[in-house]
């Protein structure tokens, strides 16, 4: 019963949440390229939706290496969709890439939309890429960063597999850092049964940006694994550290 009347303030605040987010984006589009005022509500939004349940908890580790005034490719674990507010409690202004499906769910589609996103078709492998690394560098050159799931989908056993390249390649065009995000306890907020874990935590660690040099001199594949095996070393402490404390 809860989790049903949480769902339906969700979805009243997100109404309202969205009607502010297009006005604001067709009122201040002359002056905010890059959709700060769009997405500075879409932190907001978020805030509300994990402040409201008094036993939530969100731990951010590593906050000391982010630099609101530069642009990265973020790079992120994927577990579920709670990943995507999670991570607007990093102070950047950032676009997502996400694959064309979900731009036709419901709020977040239009969420999406209105954040200026780049969608993809994942069905086509290069054209993706292509899209990503094109819209991307747009978005880069406006100040705003580029966040990505290189897994390409969902993990579902909670660890961290196997790195797609068109984030590394992005950054590489572009010349710009890499951020590695790891995520733990986002996949556990929402039950199988759809009603939320109301004494859920959530652990978001933040990793040393890989710096340019770095990235414009490293092989492709080479760098995305690199990034990989670190965003998965991280995990694994976070987990053995979760250990410890149940004992």
């Amino acid at each position: 019963m809860l989790s049903a009347l949480y769902y339906l303030f969700l979805i009243a605040l997100c109404t309202v949440f969205m009607v502010l987010s297009a006005v604001a984006l067709v009122v201040c589009w002359p002056f905010d390229r890059a959709r700060r005022t769009v997405h500075e509500l879409s932190r907001i939004l978020v805030r509300i939706f994990f402040f409201i349940p008094p036993f939530w908890r969100q731990r951010v580790i590593g906050r000391e290496y982010v630099d609101k005034d530069k642009s990265y490719v973020i790079v992120l674990n994927h577990n579920t969709v709670i990943d995507i507010p999670t991570l607007y409690y990093l102070p950047l202004n950032f676009r997502w890439v996400s694959k064309r499906e979900v731009f036709r769910v419901p709020f977040f589609g239009q969420f999406l939309v209105l954040h200026g996103d780049i969608c993809i078709d994942r069905g086509r492998a290069a054209e993706a890429k292509e899209q990503m690394v094109q819209k991307g560098r747009v978005w880069l050159g406006r100040g705003a960063s580029v966040a990505v799931f290189p897994e390409g989908t969902r993990s579902k056993d909670g660890e961290i597999h196997r790195f797609k390249t068109g984030a590394f390649a992005l950054a590489k065009e572009a010349g710009v850092e890499i951020l590695p995000v790891v995520f733990d306890g986002t996949a556990s907020l929402i039950r199988k049964n759809l009603l939320f874990n109301w004494g859920n935590r959530i652990t978001i660690r933040v990793l040393p940006p890989v710096p340019v040099e770095r990235v414009v001199s490293t092989e492709i594949h080479e760098l995305a694994q690199q990034v990989h095996d670190s965003m998965a070393d991280a995990l694994a402490e976070i987990k053995i550290e979760k250990l410890k404390l149940k004992n």
